[in-house]
């Protein structure tokens, strides 16, 4: 589940009944300075009360609040979210006197909203500000925790700007707690403080969210997933998700990465220290780490106390898509609870309750799309956390709500893989995401997507491992250019037929030994719908990985009586005689001997030069056996090669060859002894 877990520092009990000394910047403005008990007592019958967000939640006015002998009658509490500053009994169960309005489920709203306490509103959190504006969320009286003004009468807003400006321009009566522990951050977050009706003085550390580390190996390999596909330059948004900061914890060897976020945490205080946030990839506001609010620990706030590296802005300013838009390699990850197989993710509701929010994600996601290089990235375990339910669902059950378009999805991550679904059939969708799911649900889901029409009647399923990314290897070919060479997925079988698509008549007739004017979905899924048991396959790709083109293939299907495999090769005509052959089948044979096998077989005609050259540069030991129409290769892996002479009478022997020619791909044939 999505949840925010962590370790809350409270110190409520040091909250003092009595105020504390007046500090000496607040004598010029002593007529308004008053106690929680006076202030509050403004507060009318049936007022709508905005409480400020996360860690600079107001405790000491809303406990004052809650404890009122008298309390106003039909007080409607507003509020994003709030971090420890609602009690909770022994049973932990909510003690609030006060109906809710939440646009976020958080710890202290989770018992409230089960006793029918809360309206929890489903909406993107940027467009509060403007329903604000409008009179549409109404906003009568505005709590909110703030620093100590400055010698020009401004305080600060501090780790908490998001949506609480808005809050104020609405409001009737604005009640500030003033706080010296509360940071002065930079940015548009200071408020003169002719604008707050009422001062009242505290003493009490801000309240701090310290994120306890997930040590599962599910987590942390969704953690590496995302940090492999984020590039140096990128912008980051890292949203209220904790698999979001635990990838951060593996992109200190990147650089230049730069963050416009709705949220910062300590997650970001390792990249600073190690020189890889810069922001100097930053298409708007360069070198600066741009947020809404921070939710962490005492050090992330003294970083950002009177620190102009930090800007600290509204939400709707934040969050503005054209502004997330225009940032370079913009990443922007949203951690769900389930997603069904046409791509429809739920981000705020599980088993029929709500659980935290829609937040900005929204604007995040799309923004990132349309980012020059940006990656929207949706994260989500497999199962869910007792393992008896998978995440990945033939369609989202009763109680989960599409609070993500299909339309919108792009980068879906589980521990089992990476998926990239915009512009994605259904049927590649669904083929896609069954692969991410845990093995012991994939028959069913299978099953399932066969039953709704998702997958054709001829679809096997084979595959029933996690995706090995450690076996992902970009190389560099003769000519510079580079391809990934990666394990084949089932979702690759377009990919494979558009390569074949591109083959010469001869490069088909060598490849299958007949002429071929198509592949079926059968011949296709052979290809690249393997079980990694007995038959492997590789893909060599181009590009980025929202538009990777395979360039190549290889694949090998062993027979357990010889423990020796069938090979079988295709390469794109523009990326023959760059070595892009060799490099397949050298990945091929490093897998292959990992696993035990003793060698591969092929067999092949006569003039399929290339497949010979390849003979050569694969295994040391080749044996040739030549028949009526093909030769028949032993690539053993042990035994030294034969060299020189030896090789050219060998290929001789076998095959009729007498004199050196360029095969289709450039590369040299058979060598001849000076080779």
């Amino acid at each position: 589940m999505l949840q925010i877990e962590t370790d809350m520092v409270d110190d409520t009990q040091a909250m003092a009944r009595k105020p504390p000394p007046l500090h000496p910047s607040l004598k010029p403005f002593v007529k308004a300075v008053t106690t929680a008990e006076q202030a509050l007592a403004s507060i009318h019958n049936g007022d709508h009360v905005f409480v400020g967000t996360g860690c600079a939640a107001p405790r000491s006015l809303v406990q004052t609040l809650e404890h009122m002998q008298s309390p106003p009658a039909d007080v409607e509490l507003l509020h994003f979210f709030t971090v420890n500053a609602f009690d909770h009994d022994d049973e932990g169960r909510s003690t609030t006197r006060f109906r809710h309005r939440t646009f976020f489920v958080g710890n202290d709203m989770r018992a409230a909203i089960k006793q029918g306490l809360v309206d929890y509103v489903p909406m993107s959190i940027a467009r509060v500000p403007e329903m604000i504006a409008l009179g549409r969320i109404a906003v009568d009286v505005a709590l909110i925790q703030v620093s100590l003004p400055d010698a020009f009468g401004y305080v600060s807003l501090g780790v908490s700007v998001d949506i609480i400006p808005a809050a104020i321009a609405r409001a009737r009566l604005v009640i500030a707690e003033v706080n010296p522990h509360m940071p002065r951050s930079m940015g548009d977050s200071t408020l003169h403080i002719s604008r707050i009706d009422h001062l009242v003085p505290v003493d009490t550390p801000v309240t701090e969210f310290i994120r306890s580390p997930v040590p599962e190996e599910d987590v942390q390999r969704i953690a590496r997933y995302i940090a492999g596909i984020i590039d140096d330059g990128s912008t980051l948004q890292i949203g209220l998700g904790q698999v979001a900061h635990e990838a951060l914890q593996y992109l200190t060897d990147r650089k230049d990465l730069g963050v416009h976020s709705d949220l910062i945490s300590d997650a970001i205080i390792p990249l600073l220290e190690n020189g890889s946030l810069t922001g100097a990839c930053k298409t708007s506001k360069r070198f600066k780490i741009v947020a809404s609010m921070a939710l962490g620990s005492r050090a992330l706030y003294d970083l950002i106390d009177g620190n102009p590296l930090f800007s600290m802005e509204p939400m709707d300013t934040v969050c503005n898509p054209m502004t997330i838009a225009a940032q370079h390699k913009m990443v922007a990850i949203a951690q769900a609870y389930s997603i069904d197989l046409t791509g429809q993710v739920c981000i705020d509701q599980f088993g029929g309750e709500f659980f935290g929010g829609i937040g900005s994600q929204g604007e995040f996601l799309r923004g990132a799309s349309r980012s020059p290089g940006g990656k929207p990235i949706v994260c989500m375990t497999s199962t869910t956390w007792d393992g008896t339910q998978s995440r990945i669902r033939p369609a989202l059950l009763e109680g989960e709500a599409a609070t993500v378009a299909r339309a919108d999805v792009h980068y879906v991550v589980t521990e089992y893989g990476i998926a990239y679904l915009f512009g994605k059939s259904i049927r590649e969708r669904a083929t896609a995401l069954i692969e991410l799911a845990h093995p012991q649900f994939r028959p069913e889901l299978f099953a399932r997507a066969q039953e709704l029409g998702y997958l054709s009647p001829d679809q096997t399923l084979q595959n029933l491992r996690a995706y090995p990314v450690e076996e992902e290897l970009t190389i560099t070919l003769k000519d510079g250019r580079t391809v990934m060479l990666r394990p084949a997925l089932s979702s690759d079988a377009q990919g494979i037929r558009d390569l074949f698509h591109h083959l010469s008549e001869a490069d088909v007739y060598t490849r299958f030994f007949r002429h071929v004017r198509g592949l079926s979905n059968a011949e296709v899924q052979r290809l690249c719908n393997v079980n990694y048991e007995n038959e492997v396959a590789f893909v060599a790709t181009t590009g980025s990985r929202e538009e990777g083109l395979i360039v190549g293939q290889s694949c090998y299907f062993t027979n357990p009586t010889t423990n020796l495999a069938d090979t079988a090769f295709m390469v794109h005509p523009d990326w023959q005689g760059c070595g892009l052959g060799t490099a397949l089948q050298n990945r091929m044979v490093q897998h292959a001997m990992k696993r035990g096998l003793r060698g591969f077989v092929a067999d092949v005609l006569p003039g399929n030069t290339r497949m010979l050259q390849l003979a050569r540069n694969g295994p040391p030991s080749v044996q040739m056996e030549k028949t009526s129409d093909s030769v028949h290769l032993t690539q053993l892996f042990e035994p030294a090669p034969p060299k020189g002479q030896t090789w050219e009478r060998l290929v001789r022997k076998a095959t009729g060859w007498s004199h050196r020619q360029t095969s289709a791909d450039g590369e040299n044939d058979p060598p001849s002894s000076d080779d």
